[in-house]
């Protein structure tokens, strides 16, 4: 990306003479753990379409990272190779706990990359009042009822402990790989020890809420100008006329539908519409058995941002990935979400509640039920001219998501880290930062005095009583 941006904003750092210096370096576990991996996760993948996505379920995942973890830095040929390049800031994928132990054990300043939205992380001390943010995981809008502020209330208690939860999985490995031993308010500490936090989103699909002098916005870096299609691609949208077509992705996890009576479903609505259906779908598992609507053309991969910027794509069916909204909201197009797991559910209440598109779960999933919304979705105009409403808000600022962080990470470097955008509230307590402990100061002065007037009262009475005769 640097590379791609050419000169950089800040004086004295220069890419120009770096591209032959540039280094990749691939690390892999072997065939036989890709192999079980690949078999849990299709596992996996099944109960998220049969709508059991869960918090065991996403332990389990974490643990695979965990193992990972433990193996890459247990690599001293790979650590050594990293060690010896002396990186003067690591750009990390926040998700994964591991990176930020990679980063304290190579020693390297970093950047922290999340790839969702604002409400991921808990311990960066975001401004995050419970009445108006929703807590990840709720699938609450910005607009809570009493109801919905009591879930949020109750799911912001729960998320803390899940943080602990996915810490206790990577604990073993900090203590195992760093000499330093684990550090004390774990995943906490790691995360405050960023430079920087970058969020892969954008105000044009979030809830607007206070952010942070360590905190930027960069969501759309995949997004640009269409570029032409293949011909072949471009004859067969060419043949549907003025009813375009349909772009179905499922994200790059998901690349087949392995419950039966799900795709029997969406087969049968795709067939009733009459737009084409582009659906990226591994060929090699589909059902023998199943014969495909002349509509619908399947594909190992499709380039969705320049299918998307087609003037004839009608509709984005999309899992709810973040990256495949903002490349919805960057064209314009509508979207129809039918979230599987993790920020998803999420994600899609965003899109909905901004009038991008609907949502079907998985389990709602009906031929009459999908092709109702999809037709819906094309012939209510309303949803259209959102769309175009959240893409001029996307395209109209002034610097681009991908200079933005490049520049804010040229930033850091040049002014030797991001000490001075961090407030004073990262090292603070929670309760402090709530002022509960004034509170509870306060309260004691106040309920003191009214305790001892009343314990006084009280035996002033007991004297005055007149004692019974016996």
């Amino acid at each position: 990306m640097l590379l791609q941006l050419g000169n950089p904003v800040v004086t004295g750092l220069s890419y120009a003479d770096r591209a032959e210096s540039y280094k990749r370096r691939t690390w892999s576990l072997g065939e036989k753990y890709i192999k079980e991996y690949n078999a849990w996760f299709l596992q996996q993948q099944t109960q998220f379409l049969l709508g059991r996505d869960n918090f065991n379920g996403f332990l389990n995942f974490m643990g695979h990272l965990s193992f990972q973890c433990d193996k890459l830095l247990g690599d001293r040929e790979t650590i050594s190779f990293l060690q010896r390049e002396r990186y003067d800031m690591a750009i990390l994928d926040a998700f994964n706990p591991c990176s930020f132990i990679l980063a304290h054990k190579l020693g390297v300043r970093y950047v922290a990359f999340y790839p969702g939205t604002l409400n991921g992380p808990l311990s960066i001390a975001l401004p995050s009042p419970v009445s108006y943010i929703p807590v990840f995981g709720s699938q609450l809008s910005d607009h809570m009822n009493l109801w919905g502020r009591a879930k949020n209330v109750f799911y912001s208690f729960l998320a803390p402990v899940g943080q602990e939860i996915v810490w206790s999985i990577f604990k073993d490995v900090a203590e195992r790989h760093l000499e330093s031993g684990p550090p004390a308010d774990g995943l906490n500490d790691l995360h405050q020890g960023a430079e920087l936090w970058a969020f892969n989103t954008d105000f044009s699909l979030e809830f607007p809420q206070p952010l942070m002098p360590y905190t930027v916005l960069v969501g759309g870096l995949l997004n640009k100008p269409a570029n032409p299609l293949e011909q072949d691609l471009e004859l067969w949208i060419s043949s549907f006329g003025e009813a375009g077509f349909i772009v179905v992705t499922l994200g790059s996890m998901v690349a087949s539908v392995s419950v039966d009576p799900l795709l029997v479903e969406l087969v049968a609505g795709f067939s009733r519409i009459p737009q084409g259906v582009l659906w990226r779908y591994d060929t090699r598992q589909w059902p023998h058995h199943m014969d495909r609507p002349p509509n619908v053309r399947l594909v190992d991969w499709l380039p969705v941002n320049d299918l998307l910027g087609h003037k004839k794509a009608r509709l984005c069916i999309t899992h709810g990935g973040q990256n495949s909204l903002l490349q919805a909201v960057y064209h314009a197009v509508p979207v129809l979400g039918i979230p599987l797991f993790g920020d998803q559910f999420d994600n899609v209440v965003r899109a909905e509640t901004k009038g991008l598109g609907l949502t079907i779960k998985p389990t709602h999933v009906t031929r009459e039920l999908l092709s109702a919304t999809i037709q819906t979705l094309i012939e209510d105009i309303r949803f259209k001219s959102s769309a175009l409403s959240l893409s001029r808000i996307h395209k109209s600022h002034p610097v681009s998501p991908s200079l933005r962080l490049v520049q804010w990470v040229e930033h850091i470097l040049h002014s030797g880290g991001g000490t001075h955008l961090r407030p004073a509230s990262l090292a603070q307590p929670w309760y402090q930062r709530c002022i509960l402990d004034l509170l509870l100061l306060l309260c004691m002065g106040l309920l003191g005095p009214v305790a001892v007037c009343w314990t006084l009262c009280r035996c002033k009475n007991s004297r005055n009583r007149p004692k019974k005769i016996q």
